[in-house]
């Protein structure tokens, strides 16, 4: 379990994380969102101790990671979204040397390599050096790494960037599998990946965690206000006429061209809106000849959550109003590029300390 209390990091002005509280339970894939600068990264190098916070204690399995690090870390396996990878060395010499690094006994490190690498799917490319595998494989190379010292969580920081179609698949279900025996931070911008493989989805935008759920969680929040699309072959004011008698409709716009008219509905119960608006319009000898409804999408719930200023979330909980869910916020928002992420990929630290900091 993680537990992340009050979290805060400063970087001068600039506040990447602000009070960020969230707990992790054992035996669960935790997908962790978020635009770019939102401080993703940030908490990630803090919770693994990369990087020191400002305030606000961290826990891994009741040992907090800046006065117990030692205990803490052992509990922790990392891939950082640049793999700590020597490239001179092969897999094997790479994974001897960092469980070494991670203090592993040295009566079990052969035994343990060959494990990581077999679960990994990297045993056929153990004695190749590493600068010759392609990038599928190094990231395969990185996460085996992770696993060295069988810690009880993976934190995974963009596993599958910059990846072709077929190593994504790949990648995707090793994490699917890894999580049957190990709890996973997922950190990605594929929304979809995070979908498939995720049990809870937390977001953070602008350093604030703003949901904190199961993506069939979420996607009920919205389902308060389902959008509705029909064309009736009728003249405006007809459709009009019985869309004003339908309770299930809520609100609707319509427009008229070459005798069709189009709405666009607001309905509560999709299923329920569909069937009454069906007899509605068949009863006024009027037909119906397209009809489509609109769910909210996880990317709708994404851009709905980071477009706008909201508090931190709880456990389970969401912070904007489902019923006031705009779909087109995702047109109109837009994510301005911060300085962050050269702060977060460095960690206030040189790269080479940054590396050194990863693999022990």
């Amino acid at each position: 379990m993680i537990e992340v209390k009050s979290l805060t990091k400063r970087y001068g002005d600039h506040t990447a994380v602000s009070d960020l509280s969230f707990t992790v339970e054992d035996g669960l894939i935790y997908g962790f969102l978020g635009p770019n600068g939102a401080g993703k990264s940030t908490t990630m190098n803090i919770i693994t101790g990369c990087l020191a916070a400002t305030q606000g204690e961290v826990k891994i399995d009741g040992y907090d990671i800046f006065e117990n690090p030692v205990e803490a870390k052992s509990r922790i396996g990392y891939l950082p979204e640049q793999p700590p990878l020597y490239q001179d060395m092969t897999p094997r010499e790479y994974l001897t040397f960092v469980a070494e690094a991670k203090r592993i006994e040295k009566s079990r490190v052969r035994a343990d390599v060959a494990n990581v690498m077999e679960r990994t799917g990297i045993t056929d490319m153990a004695d190749r050096l590493i600068k010759n595998l392609s990038k599928g494989y190094k990231q395969r190379v990185g996460i085996a790494q992770a696993l060295l010292g069988n810690p009880s969580t993976i934190i995974l920081d963009e596993p599958t960037v910059g990846l072709d179609p077929s190593q994504i698949i790949e990648i995707r279900s090793l994490i699917s599998e890894l999580g049957k025996t190990h709890t996973i931070i997922l950190s990605s911008h594929i929304l979809s990946e995070v979908q498939a493989v995720c049990d809870r989805i937390m977001i953070i935008s602008k350093g604030r965690l703003v949901a904190n759920d199961t993506p069939e969680g979420l996607e009920k929040l919205f389902e308060g206000k389902t959008e509705l699309h029909i064309d009736v072959k009728a003249q405006k004011a007809e459709v009009e006429r019985v869309l004003e008698g339908a309770v299930c409709v809520s609100g609707f716009e319509a427009s008229e061209k070459d005798g069709i008219t189009s709405a666009v509905l607001e309905c509560g119960d999709e299923t329920d809106c569909e069937e009454a608006l069906f007899f509605a319009f068949a009863d006024a000898r009027l037909p119906i000849i397209h009809m489509t409804t609109e769910r909210a999408s996880l990317e709708d719930i994404f851009m709905e959550l980071t477009s706008n200023d909201v508090p931190a979330a709880a456990d389970g909980e969401y912070n904007g109003e489902p019923d006031n869910f705009d779909f087109n916020a995702a047109e109109a928002a837009e994510t301005p590029d911060t300085d962050e992420e050269t702060a977060e990929n460095n960690g206030g630290a040189s790269d080479t300390e940054a590396k050194e900091d990863t693999e022990l």
